[in-house]
C-alpha cells in the first residue's frame, strides 16, 4: 500500500481518535506525516506508536487555533520538502467544553458561538494557510476537513455544534471552488458515531449512569438507523482519508463524504 509514496502530509489535532487513525493510514500508504496537537506528550506518544509500525512520522506541538503556529509549521514543511500534499484537521469538542447542551432558548450567545469559533474557525485557519503554501509551491494537494452528522440530523439542544458542522461543509464547497484552478482538492469527511472513540464511549457511559439505563440500550438506539449492520471503525475512516488524498481519489472534490455505512435518519 504505497499510493501516497513520496507525499507529505500534516495532521492537525492529531491527539484525537479520528485524526490519529488518519495519520496512521496516511503513513501506512507511504506518506511522510507530521502529527500536531497542543499537548506535545500526546502527539509524541502517537508518533512513537506509528513509528513502531514503520511509519515516517514526526510530532510537532501546534495549536490548531493559532495562526502563527500553523503557518510556521507549514512553512517548515515546504522548506524541508518543497511541497505540501495533504492536510487533515481532526479538531473536535465535547459538549462539556462547549457549555453543555442547553435548549436554544436558554443557551447564551457565547455558548452558541463557541463551537463555531473553535471547530469551524480552526478548519478555516488550517485550510487557508495550507492552500497558500500549496499554491506558492505548486503542490496541487488535498485539503481534508472533518464535520459531524449533526449537520444533517435533527437533534435538540445542540444548536452551536450543529451550526458549526453545517458551516464546515459549506466552507468546503467554497474553498474547492476558489482553489480548483490551482488543482487543489478540498473534501470534507462527515463521520458517523464511532463506538471505539473515547468521546462516544464516554458519552454512552455517562448517559447510562445519569439515567440508570443499560449501555447496551443506548448503543442499540445509536445503531437502530443503520442501513448495513456492523460497526464503523476508526481504521475505515483512516483508509477513506488515505483514498481521498490519493491520485485515485481525484474524482472527489468539493464533496461531503459520509463515512457511516449508511444511516436512514441522515439526509
Amino acid at each position: 500500500m504505497t499510493n501516497l509514496k513520496d507525499k507529505v502530509a500534516v495532521v492537525f489535532a492529531a491527539s484525537g481518535d479520528i485524526a490519529g487513525a488518519v495519520a496512521q493510514s496516511l503513513c501506512e500508504h507511504g506518506a511522510k506525516v507530521y502529527v500536531t496537537g497542543r499537548s506535545h506528550k500526546s502527539i509524541k506518544a502517537l508518533a512513537q506508536k506509528i513509528g513502531t509500525n514503520g511509519g515516517d512520522v514526526e510530532a510537532v506541538q501546534v495549536d490548531a487555533l493559532n495562526e502563527t503556529e500553523i503557518s510556521s509549521l507549514l512553512k517548515k514543511v515546504i522548506l524541508e520538502h518543497g511541497r505540501l500534499d495533504v492536510i487533515f484537521n481532526g479538531i473536535g469538542a465535547t459538549y462539556e467544553e462547549m457549555g453543555g447542551r442547553p435548549p436554544t432558548t436558554v443557551a447564551t450567545f457565547e455558548q452558541f458561538m463557541a463551537p463555531i469559533e473553535k471547530i469551524c474557525g480552526s478548519q478555516f485557519l488550517t485550510s487557508r494557510i495550507a492552500a497558500k503554501y500549496m499554491i506558492e509551491s505548486k503542490s496541487e494537494g488535498t485539503i481534508l476537513l472533518l464535520s459531524a452528522q449533526l449537520s444533517k440530523s435533527k437533534f435538540p439542544n445542540v444548536a452551536g455544534i450543529t451550526a458549526a458542522s453545517a458551516a464546515i461543509e459549506g466552507l468546503t464547497r467554497v474553498m474547492a471552488a476558489e482553489w480548483g484552478s490551482n488543482n487543489i482538492k478540498v473534501i470534507c469527511i462527515c463521520a458517523g458515531a464511532l463506538m471505539e472513540t473515547k468521546r462516544i464511549s464516554g458519552f454512552i457511559s455517562d448517559t447510562a449512569r445519569k439515567y440508570n439505563i443499560p449501555e447496551a440500550q443506548i448503543i442499540a438506539q445509536y445503531k437502530s438507523f443503520d442501513i448495513i449492520k456492523g460497526n464503523l471503525t476508526l481504521k475505515q475512516v483512516g483508509e477513506t482519508a488515505a483514498f481521498l488524498a490519493s491520485d485515485t481519489g481525484v474524482a472527489f472534490n468539493s464533496h461531503i463524504v459520509d463515512v457511516d455505512c449508511g444511516k436512514m435518519n441522515v439526509l
